[in-house]
């Protein structure tokens, strides 16, 4: 039996099957190539040995270990964190245009920390990713509770539209706080464009870990979703219990996003784009959706950073302008798709 007259169900798992390991590979190679692009080309013995025998002497080595690995390390975990939290906010509100950006988490996460930093003088590095927890999780309130007063409920369509609103609103008291502070403005100015430049890497000591956990517990609740998506009728009548199943993915997206936008600022469109692209290849499953997202999120920002880095030499692009130009379009499509 070839793939061609197998059922799609079993036909997209066994294509699932065998894309994960090229998935894995091509993961690698966009990481080793993150690394090696840049304004200075470095050659992969270059590379290699500042990994392995990195000496603080030699130029290369410290663009090396410095910059660039830093830099490759929050590009792959953002991008999968932010494409796992869209995979599992579609699958949970049923609603294919949810994303992180577009519901205001990356927006509400993004204000907490402007706020904490610019008004209660907050600096200290282990409180940003909670702080933008807070923030994260309170976008979502709001946006929850705006929908469900909407004519219809909380709807799709209304869930986005609510999103979209709170974002305008966080985005323009953000811009205010800023003409408040001007010092807060320059620090925070690239980061709030989304960019992976000039990021501290002990950021990642206080980061890494929540966002390991929520990885692995998006993952290990993928199949929960996937019947989620088909309705909480069809889970209750599975015995399913939604309400405390939907609580526990709301605080994976919540610290995912958090994390993310701690390391990287306010990426969009990432938790759109991904899953769509991985449905197209391994079906409606969940089980496959969750993890195929965060390894082709990771590859998708890691390329994209690279673009970012080299498409106008010597200046760099914001990473969050290049996912921005490739989302929105794709964003409209979906709209009108599902307008028709």
């Amino acid at each position: 039996m070839n793939q061609m007259t197998m059922p799609p169900v079993v036909r997209h798992r066994v294509r699932a099957w065998i894309g994960l390991p090229v998935l894995l590979a091509v993961a690698g190679l966009a990481f080793a190539l993150h690394i090696g692009v840049g304004a200075k080309p470095l050659s992969v013995v270059t590379v290699f040995e500042a990994l392995t025998r990195f000496d603080p002497n030699v130029f290369d080595h410290a663009i090396v270990v410095n910059l660039r690995l830093p830099r490759a390390v929050f590009a792959l975990v953002v991008g999968a964190g932010l494409s796992l939290a869209g995979a599992i906010m579609q699958g949970v509100t049923r609603n294919p245009l949810a994303d992180p950006a577009l519901l205001g988490l990356t927006t509400g996460a993004a204000f907490a920390v402007v706020l904490a930093t610019s008004v209660f003088g907050i600096t200290v590095m282990a409180l940003t990713p909670w702080i933008a927890m807070a923030g994260a999780l309170g976008a979502a309130i709001i946006v929850y509770v705006i929908a469900r007063l909407a004519p219809g409920g909380a709807t799709p369509l209304s869930m986005t539209l609510a999103g979209a609103s709170v974002s305008a609103f966080l985005a323009a008291v953000t811009s205010v706080v800023h003409l408040l502070n001007q010092d807060t403005f320059e620090n925070l100015r690239v980061w709030l464009t989304g960019g992976l430049a000039g990021r501290d890497i002990t950021l990642l000591v206080y980061v890494g870990p929540p966002m390991a956990i929520a990885l692995v517990a998006g993952i290990l609740l993928a199949p929960r979703v996937t019947v989620l998506a088909m309705g909480d009728e069809v889970a209750q009548a599975l015995g399913v219990r939604t309400a405390a199943l939907k609580a526990q993915l709301l605080a994976v997206v919540v610290v995912l996003t958090a994390c993310s936008v701690a390391l990287a600022g306010p990426l969009g469109f990432i938790g759109l784009v991904i899953p769509h692209v991985v449905r197209l290849y391994v079906g409606s499953d969940y089980r496959w959706i969750v993890p195929y997202a965060a390894l082709t999120g990771a590859i998708y920002l890691l390329s994209v950073d690279i673009v970012a880095r080299i498409a106008i030499p010597p200046r760099e692009i914001s990473t969050g302008i290049i996912t921005a130009m490739i989302g929105a379009p794709l964003f409209v499509h979906l709209v009108r798709r599902r307008t028709r």
